[in-house]
């Protein structure tokens, strides 16, 4: 009913809005709560998300950086004519949301200091809209390079060098805390969440056990169902579904050589781990006292700065968890541990607040099998693994967004399968495996 409340009756009914999955994300039930979260994730009939008004998202970044940018120089001629540029801009982007039923326009500039965009946020302000701020950043100067393939040489050297030298001394980077801002970029370091690195040779051999175990224990649970009188029949298909970063994609290249379908989900990456990406617990407790204290009193709701919260996660796996209870095949799905404990949760009816501190050992494979009541969760485990990538699963506040993976790099997996219980039965199963490679990955 409240995906098709207009903007005009959702801003006239507060007492409605609060019924609504602005704090329930339709997969973990928690009990009512007066204060809410401030997202309504669906659409109005007015075209609009009314919860968020009008958007204007704002790009910053040197050139080079994945971004478009308007560059001139300095002489008194050429700023005038740049401001008349930038004020048209701004006129084009007041018609788009006041006139054409916009909700997001884009500004796309370097916008290099914070005065700059301090000043453009009052700007779009005066006209009731919300100023988002996403800088483009890379240190990684072979991406960078490659931004001028199929230019001479010594043109393409002169207008780069032209280029950095007008904007670098004049750009800061974004670090105003009252403005609403992303940082999006690239990192060599393999230890980063950012870094969509390879899975490493010691993740190879871990996926390549972990899918022959898995074949093995399907195999296995059809002799079983044959010794208790069941037919003889084919294994259902399986079918896997990995995130779209390389470890979990790589932990199924084995699976897919033998001839398994394989599907990378976008909704599958992990936790965002904002500001506290690689923070020891000792540090984000001594710079963020309050936000520990947030955390503790809710671990699943509460987000870091610039991170995402278990909340937001189960809001994007919504559509992930819909597809999943149509499935008639098997299915294994590979992705970071806190993708599974969201998953995990709602398979087995967890509730809200116990999300953030399930475990899963990296030397088991999670199989959940449907039944009529409750589901029923096993474990398969994946012998024989090097000691060193089976470290215990990381308790919550340890670190925000524990990493999945040991030293190896692949991913920890969960299996949705055919149950035991009645040889007639022929219901899909699920089973789940994280990437096990020691940094943050899928």
């Amino acid at each position: 009913m409240d995906t098709l409340l207009t903007a005009d009756v959702a801003a006239n009914a507060p007492r409605f809005r609060r019924k609504s999955s602005t704090y329930v994300d339709a997969i973990h039930d928690l009990p009512a709560r007066e204060e809410l979260a401030p997202a309504q994730l669906y659409s109005t009939e007015s075209g609009r998300l009314f919860h968020s008004g009008r958007i204007a998202i704002a790009t910053v970044g040197l050139p080079a950086r994945g971004k478009t940018s308007f560059v001139s120089t300095a002489s008194a001629k050429s700023v005038l004519w740049r401001q008349k540029i930038l004020k048209k801009c701004r006129e084009d982007i007041y018609h788009f949301l006041n006139h054409e039923n916009g909700q997001i326009a884009i500004y796309d500039a370097v916008n290099p200091t914070a005065s700059g965009r301090r000043s453009l946020a009052k700007e779009f302000a005066k006209h009731d809209v919300e100023t988002l701020f996403i800088e483009s950043a890379c240190t990684d100067e072979r991406i960078i390079e490659e931004n001028y393939v199929g230019w001479e040489s010594e043109d393409a050297v002169k207008h780069y060098l032209a280029r950095m030298s007008a904007k670098i001394p004049h750009f800061e980077t974004m670090e105003e805390q009252e403005l609403n801002y992303i940082k999006a970029g690239t990192s060599r370091d393999e230890d980063s969440y950012k870094t969509d690195a390879n899975l490493s040779d010691q993740g190879r051999l871990y996926a390549e056990k972990m899918g022959r175990v898995l074949l093995q224990h399907r195999e296995k649970e059809r002799q079983a169902l044959k010794t208790r009188g069941g037919p003889d029949i084919p294994l259902k298909p399986l079918r896997v579904w990995t995130s779209t970063r390389r470890r979990t994609v790589e932990t199924a290249d084995w699976l897919y050589e033998q001839g398994y379908s394989v599907r990378q989900r976008t909704q599958l990456s992990q936790l965002n781990p904002g500001v506290c990406e690689k923070m020891s617990e000792r540090r984000i407790r001594a710079e963020m006292p309050e936000e520990v204290a947030k955390h503790e009193a809710d671990p699943y709701h509460h987000r870091y700065p610039r991170a995402e919260s278990y909340h937001d996660l189960a809001v994007r796996l919504e559509p992930i968890i819909l597809e999943l209870e149509r499935q008639q095949d098997d299915l294994l799905i590979i992705a970071h541990e806190s993708v599974l404990r969201v998953l995990y949760g709602y398979l087995m009816a967890c509730n809200a607040a116990d999300i953030p501190s399930l475990s899963f050992p990296r030397n088991e494979i999670i199989e959940i099998i449907p039944a009529s009541y409750n589901n029923e969760a096993t474990s398969i485990p994946v012998l024989d693994l090097p000691p060193e990538i089976i470290p215990s699963s990381p308790e919550d506040l340890e670190i925000p967004v524990p990493p999945s993976e040991g030293p190896s790099g692949s991913a920890t997996p969960m299996v949705l399968g055919t149950p035991r219980i009645s040889p007639k039965s022929g219901t899909p199963r699920i089973t789940t495996t994280a990437p096990n490679d020691g940094q943050l990955s899928p």
